[in-house]
């Protein structure tokens, strides 16, 4: 080979770049994110998720909440002077209207009506003050710790914020309502409204219902101190994300990564099934039956393909074995670890079963994944 060939294959080397492409950061335009299974609240990602942030009209999603659990949905609201031009987004309410509370529900929740929000708020609360200290009660409930309310739209206030972790567990309970999941799912919601020649049809505004085939919920929210919120569930293969994003100037495309991501990496395992036998207590009793640690009920986590590997159940008997005397007796708790952390537990039932074959012997051991018994 010619000596100038080396020099070629030498300079290509040496000067022409090399491009590296790795996948970016999850949402990277965001200042604060998570992502969070809905049914056992593990987090999958997060970022600055405790920081206090204004979050505009995601503040609606408690206002919602407390709405419905408080009044009765066919219950009628009269729209006093204070819902009347409120700023901001709008339903255009009018002084003296008498509307059903599921109504306004949809007005708030899809189109985000400002002037919907102090409805409800004095209808439910007998005044907007009363309502917000009923979202405070309830976001105490909730046991959350960076948010606290003044008014029930989420216009800019002083003192008025949550996070994107608290945000996550208060839709996480919020969707546990049908009413709440139902509305907030809902793309177009044509109502025969009161007074009008017409039916009035609002269109939501998560785009995501749209863009996103497994989204279904929840809330968007903007203004100009706390600009683009979001926050949104998806379910798909039986496990339901909720993700959240403040002051995200690219919010839908992260929410869109984010799932993507959940959904790759993380599957909802039955790492413990409802009278799955946990382990053999060593008692025999007067008809030749064993005593067995029983699993009271199911328990589900989303893990990833490695983790499953790293899951052990650690059994806790309460009960002295000698007093155990019937089926379905509570004796104890299980407790679930992945690695060293407990991550969930279930109740330990009594099971007198008659004595396993040899061939089930082996099944049982084979398919325990009990660490030990700590006797009382």
């Amino acid at each position: 080979m010619k000596r100038w060939y080396y020099f070629v294959i030498i300079a290509v080397i040496l000067f022409v770049p090399i491009y590296v492409y790795a996948t970016p950061p999850l949402a990277g335009s965001a200042q604060a994110a998570i992502l969070m299974d809905r049914d056992s609240g593990r987090i999958l990602f997060a970022k600055n998720a405790d920081k206090e942030m204004k979050i505009a009209s995601l503040t609606k999603i408690m206002t919602a909440l407390v709405a419905i659990e408080q009044s009765k949905l066919d219950s009628i609201v009269t729209v006093g002077p204070n819902a009347v031009g409120v700023e901001g987004s709008s339903i255009y309410l009018k002084k003296g209207e008498k509307i059903p509370l599921e109504h306004l529900l949809y007005g708030l929740m899809l189109r985000s009506g400002n002037d919907a929000a102090t409805a409800i708020a004095e209808h439910v609360g007998g005044s907007v003050e009363g309502f917000v200290y009923l979202m405070n009660q309830k976001a105490s409930f909730l046991g959350l710790q960076h948010t606290h309310f003044t008014n029930p739209h989420g216009l800019d206030q002083p003192n008025h914020y949550s996070s994107a972790k608290d945000l996550a567990i208060l839709t996480s309970y919020a969707l546990k309502n049908p009413v709440f999941q139902q509305i907030v799912k809902t793309q177009v919601k044509t109502i025969d409204w009161p007074n009008l020649d017409w039916n009035q049809k609002f269109y939501n505004k998560n785009k995501l219902l749209r863009l996103y085939p497994w989204a279904d919920g929840v809330k968007t929210g903007f203004t100009k101190q706390a600009r683009r919120t979001l926050v949104t569930s998806a379910t798909k293969n039986g496990i339901q994300l909720i993700a959240v994003t403040l002051n995200d100037g690219n919010d839908w495309n992260d929410a869109i990564d984010m799932y993507n991501y959940g959904f790759a990496n993380y599957k909802k395992e039955v790492i413990v099934k409802k009278g799955q036998l946990l382990a053999m207590m060593g008692v025999t009793n007067r008809k030749n039956k064993e005593l067995y640690m029983m699993a009271g009920k199911s328990f589900l986590y989303p893990l990833t393909k490695d983790e499953k590997k790293k899951l052990r159940i650690q059994t806790v008997q309460s009960t002295p074995t000698e007093t155990i005397r019937t089926d379905n007796q509570a004796i104890g708790i299980a407790k679930i670890y992945l690695e060293e952390q407990l991550i969930g537990s279930v109740p330990i039932l009594s099971a007198y079963r008659d004595k396993p074959t040899y061939f089930q012997r082996v099944e049982q051991v084979l398919s325990s994944v009990v660490a030990r018994v700590v006797e009382p």
